[in-house]
């Protein structure tokens, strides 16, 4: 079992996406994703987030909403992944060169139109509805089987 963040760094008609074409054998290999990863022993959610987000992209981030949390199940080397999703908002600093992929502020109009994870197109407008969601997404062979969600 894996524990993940997801976050999604907004500005007003923006959302900070990664290309992830940097990394040799990488499962998003040129997809686009939010930022995020795996929590390190003893974080919370939140921490995580900020974590993640600050090594990742150079910002600095203040009041994470956490927006969801997902379900994988076997996602990766037949591993239960458990993500939750932020939504930020509130951050300063000067964007890095991203280990992970190549970092760019994506017009929220155009941000479906990404290759994508095709759960990402189901739950990434689901950020914008007001509660909180709880989803399950199953992948076979990289192909979105089947998905449930409930919201709160």
């Amino acid at each position: 079992m894996k524990l993940a963040t997801l976050c999604y760094v907004r500005r007003p008609g923006q959302t900070l996406m990664v290309h992830r074409i940097k990394k040799i054998n990488d499962m998003h290999q040129g997809k686009w994703n939010g930022l995020g990863g795996k929590f390190e022993a003893g974080e919370t959610p939140e921490q995580c987030a900020v974590r993640e987000v600050s090594e990742e992209s150079g910002l600095t981030v203040r009041n994470p909403h956490l927006k969801g949390f997902i379900t994988f199940p076997g996602f990766a080397n037949d591993e239960d992944w458990y993500t939750f999703l932020f939504v930020m908002d509130e951050f300063e600093g000067e964007l890095i060169e991203s280990p992970e992929g190549v970092l760019q502020w994506i017009d929220d109009a155009d941000l479906l139109s990404l290759p994508l994870w095709p759960g990402d197109r189901i739950f990434i407008p689901w950020l914008e509805k007001p509660g909180f969601f709880s989803a399950r997404f199953v992948y076979k062979n990289n192909l979105l089987a089947e998905y449930d969600v409930v919201f709160y």
